[in-house]
């Protein structure tokens, strides 16, 4: 039989025997031929005259069709009739039902790859079920053992596939999850303790875009896990809002307080005071730093201003060290000339000359003033190297005469004196040591004696 588009139709396999056929034992009947309708060509069948297109397989391994048009396929369980084919002759009718057949395994190779790919298995299994119910009845001509078995093999892995894809489910499911409550818990820890308001902030709406790409969570998980992010959310932007308004506060403190620099600034800039004022201005200064940022503008606006008044009083102090230092630089200059004036003082030439000459060049040297402090200590030192010549000279002169330092010199002879009579009488009553005792003693003063009275003479 042919169905409505002209292709052949199976006869149906064995079953009840119906009335009026032939009891078992007799007589086999021929198989009915199924009725035969010519169809016009169409997109799956070709023209009596068209070159007939060959199946993949070789259908003649696994099928016939008779002259009059009946077509069999073998199976396992024995040949079976599939249809009729009047479209051609057998050869292009079993050529016909070769490529039905190739149909039929490129969907099971399909499904095939459709496993192996991951797809969904529950519905592969689906599609290999049905598959396989029509292959008794199928009206092909192939190996239709193999495709039941490999349709076996899809269903059989289609639920190991389905249990591992469950398994992978659920180990996504339980990651995805611990990744949200690490999200969570990070969120929570940044609305308690980051300081750093515009990384934080940035880091939470990253947790957040992360948050969104994450699937699979199981729903009442993910709601209380949403919620610990987003109470986590709430409690660093209130933080951060009270952290701003504080700091806004501070700022207008800061406003206040460096006005008020400003105006003690102002007041100081035409003082003469140069050092106590300088020393006033950098405490300031300190004030200033210590007193924290007002708002940007009035910030730099005020700093201005206080630096303006600053420099007004460090300009002034300037001018009046460059003019001290150019009258310090003048006194050096009549100091130098005032040692080339004095270098001729010689205590040697008369000691009392030297003195008043001295005296003349202290009172015109303190006269003249200070001088720049890297100029201090040369001019300083050749004016102590002429104050030490005269006072070395007096010195020796004082020496010289000094009462004491000639009775001194007397006193020793005297205690030699002493000794040697000491040990003149312990050697006449016989007591060598003690003699010899005493004119080492003796010895000894008249040496003192010596240097006494040559530090006299050589004065």
């Amino acid at each position: 039989m042919t169905d409505s588009n002209g292709t052949a139709k199976p006869t149906p396999g064995p079953g009840p025997r119906p009335s009026g056929a032939p009891k078992p034992g007799g007589k086999s009947p021929r198989p009915p031929k199924p009725h035969a309708v010519k169809p016009a060509p169409g997109p799956d069948q070709p023209h009596p005259h068209a070159v007939v297109v060959p199946a993949a397989t070789n259908p003649a391994e696994w099928g016939r069709v008779d002259e009059d048009g009946t077509a069999w396929v073998k199976t396992a369980d024995g040949e079976r009739v599939i249809g009729s084919w009047q479209a051609g002759n057998p050869a292009e009718g079993l050529e016909h039902f070769g490529r039905r057949f190739d149909d039929l395994a490129t969907e099971v190779a399909l499904l095939e790859a459709r496993l192996a790919a991951g797809a969904d298995a529950r519905k592969t299994k689906a599609a290999a079920l049905a598959l396989a119910e029509t292959l008794p009845t199928a009206a092909v001509i192939g190996d239709i053992d193999a495709l039941t078995t490999r349709l076996q093999a899809i269903t059989e892995h289609s639920e190991e596939a389905a249990a591992h894809a469950k398994e992978e489910k659920e180990r996504a499911r339980h990651e995805h999850t611990e990744r949200k409550e690490a999200l969570a818990a990070e969120a929570e820890q940044i609305a308690a303790e980051s300081t750093q308001w515009k990384h934080a902030g940035d880091r939470l709406r990253e947790i957040l875009d992360e948050w969104k790409s994450i699937r699979g969570v199981d729903r009442k998980v993910d709601d209380a896990l949403w919620k610990r992010y987003s109470k986590a959310r709430e409690a660093f932007n209130r933080r951060r809002g009270a952290h701003f308004a504080e700091l806004d506060r501070e700022r207008a403190s800061a406003k206040t307080r460096k006005e008020e620099l400003c105006v003690r600034a102002e007041e100081l800039s035409g003082s003469t005071d140069w050092t106590g004022t300088a020393a006033v201005f950098r405490d300031l200064l300190t004030e200033w730093k210590a007193a924290g940022r007002a708002p940007r503008e009035a910030d730099e606006a005020l700093w201005r201003r206080f630096k303006s008044a600053q420099d007004v009083f460090f300009a002034a102090r300037n001018a009046a060290v460059s003019e001290r230092d150019a009258e310090f630089e003048h006194n050096a200059t009549a100091k130098q000339e005032l040692l080339r004036a004095y270098e001729h003082i010689d205590p040697a030439t008369g000691l009392e000359a030297a003195r008043n000459a001295l005296r003349e060049l202290q009172d015109k040297w303190d006269a003249v003033g200070k001088v720049p402090r890297e100029r201090m200590q040369e001019l300083e030192g050749k004016l102590r190297a002429i104050e030490k010549r005269v006072r070395d000279a007096a010195d020796q002169q004082w020496r010289r005469t000094d009462p004491e330092a000639v009775a001194r010199a007397a006193q020793f002879r005297e205690r030699v004196a002493q000794f040697e009579e000491q040990a003149a009488k312990a050697t006449a009553a016989g007591k060598k040591r003690d003699a010899e005792k005493a004119l080492e003693q003796a010895q000894q003063w008249r040496e003192w004696a010596e240097a006494a009275e040559g530090a006299v003479s050589n004065l």
